[in-house]
């Protein structure tokens, strides 16, 4: 079932994926050849609990970390680890809060030095399909409109779209319904209504579309053991129209970089 939010809960979720925004924000700041995923993770934990939230993964289905980071041809779920992360790495840092009985979840997928021309683009076209696959949240669109628009521009570049792992709902759990494909048939799936909030998150290979579970139970790596790319964005149906609760403005702040992607997405400028 899905479960609308009213205006008041939506505000609410804003600051649970808006301090998640600011972790990521923080983790672009100390992000480097060198560090490890396992330091990153005590960073972002101890950056949430000085917030007054909780760590969103921490124990939730076993989770036993705060961030889950994913380097190279790790799709998602990759467990925090001691090895140091590299020049030319690509790593996916997704993060949850839980802040007012609200979760926020939201990722970012981080090029570490300098990173292969084909690897970056990748990265590109990943966040370009994510803001492809938010302009279809909007009143009278159903769920796989979503999916069938990210898996058009991701495939005609000749990417793979995951199948098995896929977008969701949002709100005092933190998967509800609905699922949310970044593949589909156009015209499918469960109708929009006014106040849905999801986590919509392309996960995208570089080659084929498959996937398998590493031996830890929770690192999911590419087939062919080529580079994946993630981005997820927290979005909210106001007034018929995407309204995005996340943003990447924290890290692009850090990382010095200008950008006006999120602008259509927002009813007012965001303060940071």
């Amino acid at each position: 079932m899905i479960i609308p939010k009213t205006r008041e809960q939506i505000e609410i979720m804003r600051e649970s994926a808006l301090l998640v925004s600011k972790t990521l924000g923080m983790i672009a700041t100390v992000i480097k050849p060198g560090i490890t995923t396992l330091q990153l993770d005590t960073l972002a934990e101890e950056f949430i609990r000085d917030h007054g939230a909780v760590p969103g993964f921490k124990g939730l289905y076993g989770c036993p970390s705060t961030l889950l980071t994913s380097v190279n041809d790790q799709v998602v779920h990759g467990l925090p680890t001691n090895r140091p992360i590299e020049d030319g790495d690509i790593v996916s840092v997704d993060c949850g809060t839980l802040m007012n009985e609200y979760y926020g979840d939201h990722a970012y997928t981080f090029e570490i030095g300098e990173v292969a021309p084909e690897t970056r683009k990748l990265l590109e076209v990943t966040k370009e399909s994510l803001y492809v696959g938010i302009r279809e949240f909007k009143m009278g669109n159903r769920v796989e409109d979503i999916g069938s628009a990210i898996q058009r521009y991701t495939e005609a570049h000749g990417y793979g779209v995951v199948r098995e792992l896929v977008g969701h709902g949002l709100g005092k759990k933190m998967h509800e319904e609905p699922n949310v494909p970044n593949y589909g048939k156009r015209g499918s799936g469960k109708r929009f209504v006014e106040g849905m909030v999801i986590a919509i998150e392309p996960m995208i290979n570089m080659g084929v579309k498959n996937i398998k579970t590493l031996k830890d139970g929770w690192t999911i790596v590419t087939r062919d053991g080529k580079p994946s790319a993630h981005f997820e964005h927290d979005v909210a149906l106001v007034d018929g129209k995407p309204e995005l609760l996340s943003t990447f403005a924290y890290i692009y702040k850090a990382l010095g970089i200008v950008s006006n992607e999120e602008d259509e997405f927002r009813q007012k400028a965001l303060a940071l």
